[in-house]
């Protein structure tokens, strides 16, 4: 490597420059780490829930735990920061730092290689320059030489041109001497910077450029290292985000997502009641029978109208509300149109009646109490919300006033712990007046009283509608466990349309038939009679009525009561242009008559 000097400084010029070169491909992959980190939060920020402290949704275990995924993909997040500063720290800086001192070195061992090379051509040259000038006056000294010899033999030649060829010759050989002794010592020295210049010289500055070049190699070994170190100090953190991920997923119930959305839109409503059998057609069959001279008449077939009920709602008249009177309703024997010789009876059915039934199905009116059957918890009213929560339904409204009066209890024990507190710090200052004015804690004792006696009021109001609410769940279940067991004990005694009678001989009596009492159209038929006015009610606040079955009023209107609160919050009313519908009860004031009269 002694004439290897510019190859040298080539090589370690492209160690340099992979060394820059892969110090900026680490760059890039921070940058990537960093852009990946970000959108990662970004996407956790997204998709992260922005509830308020008042927000009551319901938390279903899939809920939470998507919320812990996010929570652990954010913590994933902040790992891959934690590599890209680790790699930016501890591999791209220093490969930077070091890259600087490189060049530095580099550029110091190149500039004394170039001035001992420099020196060595500086000898060569004055070594050669003697030598030149020695040459030169070995010929000069040789031609005086020529010349004393021709004038010494020539005989014509004067004595004093012999000796000044003489003397001019002892010239010549003097400084041809000089100049040998002076480029014998240039040689000499030129042959001494020379060995010294290949054997001592140019071989430190390669060693010290092999060594500058063999730890430029270890670092970039060590970078490696630490760049493959960067990422596994996190692998044990990283792996606890993903199993906090699977446990996450391991922690989804179904059952208890099912029973929130149970307790969350539980209303206590009463499910509606059967729909009642509704003949329109007997009239015609009734004609039909009457013209049939083999049809025997039957007096016993004949139904009170004042035994039946208006709605098949399970409840009696001394109950409930007066019945209205209905059509006479099919009987069993009203089918059969023709009998045969023998006395046998076949039925005979016509398409009219039947297509009669159909249009009226299909014109009627919707059947207003089905609006019972909506879960009303899932819209909201237009109107102020209520103190009492009355515009809620009945376990909705027991649930918030429950929630309601625990949070005034931990309100009152935190202005009982307070008012004790400052009792305990009247008595010191009482015993020790130097620690301060007890006079000073008595504005703050006395509104601490005032406060509590207000949080005792307000749960002494909650407590009672609390105790309303249940005692109208409780009065419902026991009207509907008493509603079975009246059906199942007059079974027996039921006409075809579900019409009661005390009186066991006005029973209907003929040969059971299963079209006598169709239970398909049980939910169908619905009778257009209006109902009987039980009061009337005057709007206190307006009412919009968007929601099916519902009747909007403005405030201040007069509407007349058809059907008073069944305890679900709702009161049936009907305007003077007979428009029906259910107004919140909250939201009228209702005056019942005793002796109505229907409108």
């Amino acid at each position: 490597l002694k004439d290897q000097f510019d190859n040298l400084d080539k090589h370690t010029q492209w160690g340099i420059d992979f060394l820059e070169k892969y110090a900026k491909f680490v760059k890039e992959r921070i940058e990537i780490e960093q852009n990946y980190a970000k959108q990662l939060r970004n996407l956790v920020k997204k998709y992260c829930p922005k509830r308020s402290p008042k927000d009551e949704e319901p938390r279903f275990t899939s809920c939470i735990a998507f919320f812990n995924i996010l929570n652990e993909l954010n913590d994933y997040a902040g790992q891959r920061e934690v590599v890209a500063e680790e790699m930016g720290h501890r591999v791209y800086g220093e490969l930077m730092r070091y890259s600087h001192d490189l060049k530095t070195e580099r550029k110091m061992h190149l500039q004394e290689g170039r001035k001992a090379q420099q020196y060595l051509d500086m000898c060569w040259k004055q070594m050669d320059n003697s030598k030149k000038k020695f040459e030169r006056e070995c010929r000069e000294a040789e031609k005086a030489q020529q010349s004393y010899e021709r004038l010494d033999n020539d005989t014509n030649a004067t004595k004093a041109d012999v000796e000044k060829a003489k003397q001019q010759l002892n010239l010549r050989t003097h400084m041809a001497d000089e100049n040998k002794n002076e480029y014998a010592a240039q040689l000499q020295n030129f042959n001494g910077e020379q060995h010294k210049h290949y054997y001592i010289v140019i071989p430190q500055i390669y060693k010290q450029l092999q060594e500058m070049d063999e730890r430029r190699t270890i670092k970039l070994s060590e970078c490696y290292k630490g760049f493959a170190d960067s990422e596994r100090k996190v692998i044990p953190i990283i792996s606890k985000c993903l199993e906090g991920m699977i446990l996450a997923a391991k922690s989804v119930d179904e059952h208890r997502d099912s029973q929130l959305v149970i307790d969350c839109f539980k209303s206590g409503f009463e499910p509606p009641g059967d729909f009642p059998f509704e003949d329109y057609s007997q009239n015609i069959y009734r004609t039909i029978s009457d013209g049939t001279i083999s049809t025997p008449k039957q007096e016993g077939m004949r139904i009170d109208s004042k035994t039946t009920v208006g709605k098949a709602k399970g409840k009696l008249w001394l109950f409930g509300k007066k019945p209205k009177p209905q059509s006479p309703p099919l009987t069993p024997t009203s089918l059969y149109t023709s009998s045969t010789p023998n006395g046998s009876q076949y039925p005979i059915f016509s398409i009219e009646p039947v297509h009669y039934c159909m249009s009226d199905i299909k014109t009627g009116k919707p059947r207003i109490p089905s609006f019972r059957s909506l879960k009303r918890g899932c819209f909201s009213l237009q109107g102020p919300a209520l103190e009492d929560f009355s515009h809620l339904p009945p376990e909705q409204r027991r649930k918030k006033l429950q929630q309601r009066i625990d949070e005034l209890n931990r309100e009152l024990q935190k202005e009982t712990d307070q008012k004790d507190a400052l009792i305990k710090m009247k008595d010191v200052y009482e015993k020790n007046p130097q620690m301060g004015d007890p006079g000073s804690l008595q504005p703050k004792l006395t509104e601490t009283m005032s406060n509590m006696d207000r949080l005792r009021m307000e749960i002494h109001k909650n407590e009672a509608w609390l105790s309303e609410v249940e005692g109208k769940v409780a009065a419902r279940s026991d009207r509907r466990h008493s509603s079975d067991i009246n059906h199942l004990v007059t079974q027996g005694r039921e006409s075809p349309e579900g019409s009661y009678t005390d009186d066991a001989n006005q029973e209907v009596r003929g040969p059971p038939q299963q079209h006598a009492h169709p239970n398909e159209f049980d939910d169908e038929f619905e009778d257009d009679d209006p109902l009987p006015a039980i009061g009337h009610c005057k709007a206190i606040y307006p009412f919009d009525g968007h929601n099916e079955g519902t009747l909007a009023m403005k405030e201040g209107e007069i509407l007349y009561v058809i059907e008073e609160d069944k305890g679900d919050g709702w009161t049936r009313a009907r305007r003077h242009n007979g428009e029906e519908g259910y107004v919140p009860t909250s939201y009228i004031d209702v005056t019942l008559e005793k002796n109505s009269k229907g409108a």
